[in-house]
């Protein structure tokens, strides 16, 4: 019996993203209202903060599926809610960057594609970039045999 593929995995934004996104934007419109003394400054700034964190929600809500993975390749989010299909001829690399700044240190999942690379963050794909990069090297391999 010959080998069976993987089956096909995707990755998504944590489902409470979104909501602490929301609500966090309402915070700053109560904090601008409660410190505006009769100014429109601060009431306008945390507007402004409030829609484009409402609008980074939507995204995680339109779009919640970031990286999908199955035999013939890779799907990617591109710009908004855009998608991108990449064969696996076309990845030249996964790799997981890490990087430590003033004592944390931050991993990013790196997937190289010749002219263009995308790069996913723990939060983006709700698990371990290097767990997400081993299993897109399972699929990778198995798609090779």
């Amino acid at each position: 019996m010959p080998p069976q593929p993987p089956p096909a995995r995707q990755w998504r934004v944590p489902t409470v993203l979104p909501a602490a996104k929301s609500a966090a934007a309402l915070v700053l419109i109560a904090l601008g209202l409660l410190f505006a003394g009769g100014d429109l400054v601060p009431v306008v700034l945390a507007g402004l903060a409030a829609a484009a964190l409402l609008g980074w929600a939507a995204r995680d809500v339109v779009a919640p599926v970031r990286l999908a993975v199955d035999a013939e390749g890779i799907t990617v989010i591109q710009g908004f809610a855009g998608r991108r299909r990449l064969p696996w001829p076309a990845v030249e690399a996964i790799r997981v960057e890490r990087r430590t700044r003033r004592g944390l240190t931050a991993e990013t999942l790196e997937v190289d594609a010749g002219e263009s690379l995308h790069l996913f963050g723990r939060y983006d794909l709700d698990a371990p970039p290097e767990e997400v990069a081993e299993a897109l090297r399972a699929a990778r391999a198995a798609a090779a045999r």
